[in-house]
């Protein structure tokens, strides 16, 4: 029998409006039904229409009165996130709740965005920054939560800052700690700026711990025409309930520091799994990782998004 793990019990949600990057399969999914089920309005951007058609079909049949609506995103275009900001600023609806979750894990060989960025890098990290940036009155204006994934991945690692794009050097696996390790020192510095300039948002930073999903499984379309050895590993582990959750279990995290109230902020904490190096288990907060501390490496991850995404902030 799989092992099933934890639940949580969300706060009424009604009258809210979410957004959910990464919602059409896995975590996000489950995340996006889950918030659905709590009565917020979700808005799932999608690549691909027919696999966001699907998602919306799957969280109605546990929510048959979901209110849901399927926009489309590629997080690694800038032009496609400032076109769905657009469509959400036409719309003129406070944002509520933005869970950046999408994400994608170690090609084999260096990929590029449409920007030309390192895939890793533009789209866990950059795609994700010019993302918050362009819905930013908005979620000013339902005075927001903002939570972001990061992963385990962060927990050792550093930035390349000469060779941030793996130009000169591509591994698949510090590109994507490099893009997570980035991500959460942005996600900590958003929360920080906006305390200090009012802007009325809070940011929490989340990781889902170690469970199977699509990430490390087969993904012809980025190079990879089989599961690693990695993913099959995980899904015996998740199987047996030891150092793995599953799907379930690692969306917790991130539904608890986008719903708790007064989530701690000082010092700044990850929500994750509790359990043994915080890999499973269920939902709750711990310290951060080192790489994850040096607040001018944050202030430094900021400028560099801003500069690579051209996005503007408020003064």
């Amino acid at each position: 029998m799989a092992h099933t793990g934890p639940t949580i019990e969300l706060p009424d949600l009604t009258g809210r409006r979410a957004v959910v990057t990464g919602a059409t399969d896995g975590i996000g999914l489950i995340i996006a039904r889950h918030l659905a089920g709590a009565g917020a309005e979700v808005l799932l951007p999608a690549r691909n229409a027919a696999k966001g058609a699907a998602a919306i079909a799957t969280i109605r049949e546990h929510h048959p009165e979901a209110r849901l609506a399927l926009h489309e995103l590629d997080l690694s275009s800038l032009d496609s996130v400032e076109a769905f900001a657009a469509t959400l600023e036409a719309e003129a609806a406070p944002i509520h709740l933005l869970i950046n979750n999408a994400g994608v894990m170690t090609p084999p060989d260096r990929r590029t965005t449409a920007d030309g960025f390192e895939l890793q890098f533009g789209t866990n990290h950059l795609g994700h920054v010019a993302l918050t940036a362009r819905l930013l009155p908005l979620l000013r204006e339902g005075r927001a939560r903002v939570t972001s994934q990061t992963s385990v991945a962060a927990r050792r690692g550093e930035i390349a800052w000469n060779d941030p794009n793996s130009e000169r050097d591509y591994d698949g696996m510090s590109a994507y700690s490099q893009s997570k390790i980035a991500f959460g020192l942005f996600a900590l510095e958003l929360d920080r700026r906006s305390r200090a300039a009012g802007w009325g948002i809070t940011s929490t930073l989340s990781h889902p711990g170690v469970a199977p999903t699509s990430l490390l499984a087969s993904r012809p379309e980025m190079g990879r025409t089989s599961d690693t050895v990695g993913v099959r590993v995980i899904r015996v582990l998740s199987r047996l309930g030891v150092l793995a959750g599953t799907a379930e279990s690692a969306a917790l995290p991130a539904l608890l520091a986008a719903t708790i109230p007064n989530p701690p902020t000082s010092p700044p904490v990850l929500f994750g799994p509790r359990g043994i190096g915080h890999t499973a288990g269920g939902p709750g907060t711990h310290r951060l990782w080192s790489p994850l501390t040096d607040a001018e490496d944050a202030e430094r991850v900021w400028a560099l998004a801003t500069e690579l995404t051209g996005v503007a902030w408020p003064d």
